[in-house]
Parts: structure tokens; C-alpha cells; sequence
């Protein structure tokens, strides 16, 4: 699994290397309009570093996706499937590889953001910043305190739906490549599964009662996705086997 872990790692880290590029620039010209006083630069920069570490995040996933395509719609790739590594392994690798991704992207993003904004509002920023973060927070979910077991309830749900809605991905590509592969009008098909499986996943964590209270909410929703998001990788890894594997 480990090697597995490296190979994935690998293949999306040129496009993650372009990301972190990327970010330096846009963190350089805000440096460069917030130590020199040229308001448009700092304008610009910010608003990058904002676009970047949102796309940034979600690229993670996509990265995630378009590999596992290109393994099974390439001849390179589709040699993975030839090595003496059951699907379920295979598949483990590029979930645990997202995961991690998201992880290291959002902390550095976060720390960055922050950085930035202390430089920006100099003495007595932790505060402003902390009470931005409080509205930014309430924004997603109103009820939310802001206190370490809220905060980590919300982002541990976040994560969990996120990786749900990959596995989710993962499967749809699968069909894509496996059940419907040739047949006329495949792609709109499997665009139209991934759309109800996200509804139908979306309904079903919204059935939890908000009597629970915000947090006990948060910790069932996000171990629901969890679950879910397990039960699509063994649903993807059982089709890759069948069908997929050499």
C-alpha cells in the first residue's frame, strides 16, 4: 500500500508544485502592494490567494479523479491494473492520497491566510481576524460555536463529505469505464448517476434531526458520509475487479 501511496503521490505532484507556484506569486504581489502602499496590487493579490485556495482545494479531488480515469482509459496506465495489487488496494492508494492532499492544502492555505491578515491589519489582528473567521463560519452554519470541539466537528463533517463525494466520483468513472464503456451517450449517463448519488447522499444527511444539537449533527453527518463514502469505494473496487482488473 505504501508504494502505492508514493506512486500516487507522485503522479499529482507536478500539478500540485504548478498550484504551490502559483500561490507564491500571488502571495508576492500581495506582499509587494501591502509593503509598498500600492492598494491595486494588495487588491489583486488578495483576491487571487482567495481564488487560488478555494480552487486549490477542490483541485485536490479533481487531480484525484482524472487520475484514476487516465489509469483506466490509457494503456500506461492501465498497467497499474496488471501489478500484483488487488483494486481495493489501488483504490485505497488514491483515497488516502486525496485525503491526505486536502488535509496539507487546507492547513497551508489557512496558515497563510491568517499570516496574511496579521500582516495586513497589524497590531490587535488576531482579534479581527478571529471575529472574520466567526463570520465566515456562520455563514456555512449559523448555530456553530466557536470553540475547539465545534470547529473541529465542522471541519472533520467537511472533510468526510468531501471524500464522499470523490468516492462518489470514483464510482461514476468506473461505471463510465467498465459497465458503459463504447455505448452511445456514456458520459452524459454517468454525469447524471454522479448527480443523483450526490442528491440522494445530501438527502439522506439532512434526515438527521437538528434537535440533536450542532454538534452531535456534525459528528453523525460527517461519520455518515464516512460510511457512505466507504461503501462506494467497496462498491468501485468490487466493479474494478470484475471487470477491470487483468
Amino acid at each position: 500500500m505504501l508504494r502505492l501511496l508514493k506512486y500516487e503521490l507522485r503522479k499529482t505532484l507536478l500539478s500540485k508544485l504548478i498550484l504551490l507556484a502559483v500561490t507564491l506569486v500571488a502571495e508576492a504581489v500581495f506582499l509587494v502592494g501591502l509593503w509598498g502602499g500600492r492598494d491595486n496590487s494588495l487588491a489583486i493579490g488578495a483576491v487571487l490567494l482567495f481564488f487560488i485556495a478555494i480552487t486549490g482545494i477542490a483541485m485536490m479531488g479533481i487531480l484525484s479523479v482524472a487520475t484514476l480515469h487516465k489509469d483506466m482509459n490509457t494503456r500506461q496506465g492501465y498497467m497499474l491494473f496488471m501489478t500484483p495489487n488487488s483494486c481495493y488496494k489501488i483504490l485505497g492508494a488514491k483515497v488516502i492520497e486525496c485525503g491526505l492532499s486536502i488535509l496539507i492544502a487546507g492547513a497551508f492555505f489557512f496558515a497563510l491566510g491568517w499570516l496574511d491578515f496579521s500582516l495586513l491589519l497589524g497590531k490587535g489582528a488576531n482579534q479581527q481576524i478571529w471575529d472574520m473567521f466567526r463570520d465566515m463560519i456562520r455563514t456555512i452554519n449559523e448555530s456553530i460555536t466557536l470553540d475547539a470541539a465545534h470547529i473541529s466537528a465542522l471541519v472533520f463533517s467537511m472533510l468526510a463529505s468531501w471524500l464522499c463525494t470523490i468516492t462518489t466520483a470514483y464510482l461514476a468513472d468506473v461505471v463510465s469505464s467498465s459497465l458503459l464503456n463504447g455505448k452511445k451517450g456514456n458520459g452524459f449517463v454517468t454525469f447524471l448517476l454522479f448527480l443523483a448519488l450526490n442528491w440522494a447522499i445530501s438527502k439522506l444527511l439532512s434526515l438527521v434531526p437538528s434537535s440533536l444539537g450542532t454538534l452531535t449533527v456534525l459528528i453523525i453527518q460527517g461519520s455518515a458520509a464516512l460510511v457512505l463514502a466507504g461503501v462506494m469505494y467497496v462498491i468501485t473496487a468490487r466493479l474494478m475487479e470484475k471487470y477491470l482488473s487483468v
